[in-house]
């Protein structure tokens, strides 16, 4: 015999019932780069999601609103990056309004394509921008990974309940 669930009121669709029900969805992090007209640009994502396999493709909503989508919104390449249990700092400066993201002790170098690449993360790629979908207030950008290194050191860092933590053994 099963219990029964307690029935509860649904609440109807609205931004806080949306922002509700994914801070219970745990989701792996990830850093977007690209390079800007003024330097480089980044910003800490959890909408990271893989599309297809054959071409690669990837996806990544940005909000218009944020400071670097005018940068991505013209890039033709960006960066992925998928950050360790080890790097709840470099995703908290990414996330951060105002920040200075690419200053010390945030390590990077200019890769393939002139894309920023972070150190000492758990993979990383170089992707091709193939579209920018309008969707509410943010775009889904659609990317085909041109290259990339899968091989970093450590496990994923996780994003639950508006906190940056750890898989658990």
């Amino acid at each position: 015999m099963t219990a029964t669930p307690e029935l509860r009121t649904p609440q109807l669709a609205s931004p806080d019932l949306l922002r509700s029900v994914f801070r219970r969805h745990a989701a792996g992090v990830a850093v977007i780069t690209a390079d800007g007209e003024r330097g480089p640009v980044g910003f800490t994502a959890t909408s990271l999601t893989s599309v297809s396999a054959e071409p690669p493709l990837l996806s990544f909503g940005i909000g218009v609103g944020a400071s670097s989508w005018p940068a991505i919104s013209e890039a033709e390449h960006v960066g992925v990056h998928i950050l360790g249990e080890h790097q709840r700092e470099l995703a908290a400066t990414f996330a951060r309004s105002g920040a200075d993201r690419f200053g010390a002790p945030t390590a990077w170098y200019e890769g393939p394509e002139g894309v920023p690449v972070l150190d000492d993360v758990l993979a990383w790629l170089v992707c091709r921008v193939v579209a920018r979908v309008p969707a509410g207030d943010h775009r889904i950008v659609l990317a085909e990974v041109l290259l990339g290194d899968p091989a970093g050191p450590g496990r994923p860092l996780l994003y639950h309940q508006g906190q940056f933590s750890a898989l658990r053994d």
